[in-house]
């Protein structure tokens, strides 16, 4: 890849970011009523960034994609987000969104609006972890946590690499609660945190019996592997009679959001999202079932993790 540079910058690069957010704005398909960056001018972009400035990156040089940093209360919204046509397919919006995670210490998380009439746009930023909080048509709001750590697995192997990585952060008493679609690669990423642990026996989609327990094979914790599926609720765990005390364990919930929350105040919350035909690189076709990406959200919650990063894993 050609050597990308992301940079704070301020009121003096008003030139730059409004080339950006012209070029940008002007190949999106027409709206009404139309984009006010659509009339954005270098004063009305240089007051924008004086407050809080923003962000540039440029690919060999050239000015290609760009943002405004406006934080409101515990939030930073994301403002004239863009990218220029011709380097779009580039991973410079993926680069722009790290930079602010970089950037925007201090906030409690990022938000951008986008336009409903724009659904690839808004499948890009659900792509990149954000969740719509709000919609006043035309305007849709969506939400990103500032902790959420995003990862590609391009295959199995990397999605198990993930996941013992991921195992060296655990402790006793962890909770993993796991979302995706069937074939998303949850029980890949739970083997690999098996194989991370050093744990018993095989691990195997939990669909067919509730709960597993896998003992330690090292003196370490137990994984407790759980279908949360076919669960009423998680108080439905105090029954299965499991021979190991969660306090002491780790425990994996598949398809637990929603319900595993209940059971401690600190958990992983762990999404995983497979690749659109716009995101599978090019030749990957010949490559069979060896190349079929995730993407991997994880996102710490509660006090267990306030001093802990995931952005190093893999």
């Amino acid at each position: 890849m050609s050597d990308v540079q992301v940079v704070r910058v301020g009121p003096e690069a008003a030139a730059q970011v409004l080339q950006v957010v012209r070029e940008a704005f002007a190949a999106r398909p027409p709206l009404d009523p139309p984009a006010d960056a659509l009339s954005e001018t270098k004063e009305s972009i240089a007051a924008l960034l004086t407050p809080h400035g923003g962000l540039l990156a440029c690919l060999d040089g050239d000015p290609v994609g760009a943002l405004v940093l406006d934080p409101v209360g515990s939030t930073v919204y994301l403002r004239r987000f863009g990218v220029v046509p011709t380097a779009q397919g580039h991973g410079i919006a993926g680069r722009l969104i790290d930079a602010v995670v970089d950037h925007a210490e201090g906030y409690d998380d990022v938000t951008v609006v986008a336009r409903e009439e724009l659904p690839r746009t808004i499948r890009f930023w659900d792509r990149q972890g954000f969740r719509e909080i709000d919609r006043r048509s035309p305007l849709v709001e969506m939400r990103r946590p500032l902790r959420t750590a995003v990862f590609q697995a391009p295959t199995p192997d990397a999605m198990h690499a993930l996941g013992r990585s991921l195992a060296g952060q655990l402790a006793p008493g962890d909770l993993i609660v796991l979302s995706g679609e069937l074939g998303a690669g949850k029980t890949t990423l739970t083997q690999g945190i098996g194989a991370g642990l050093g744990v018993r026996g095989q691990i195997t989609s939990p669909t067919f019996v509730i709960a597993r327990v896998h003992p330690s094979l090292v003196d370490g914790p137990a994984l407790v592997h759980v279908d949360a599926y076919r669960l009423g609720g998680m108080e439905e765990l105090d029954d299965l009679d499991l021979d190991t005390d969660l306090d002491t364990a780790v425990t994996v919930v598949e398809w637990g959001e929603g319900l595993a929350e209940g059971l401690t105040d600190s958990r992983l919350e762990v999404r995983i999202v497979r690749a659109e035909a716009d995101e599978v690189p090019d030749g990957a076709d010949a490559l069979g079932d060896a190349l079929d990406p995730r993407r991997v959200e994880i996102t710490p919650v509660g006090p267990r993790w306030h001093a802990l990063s995931f952005r190093g894993l893999g």
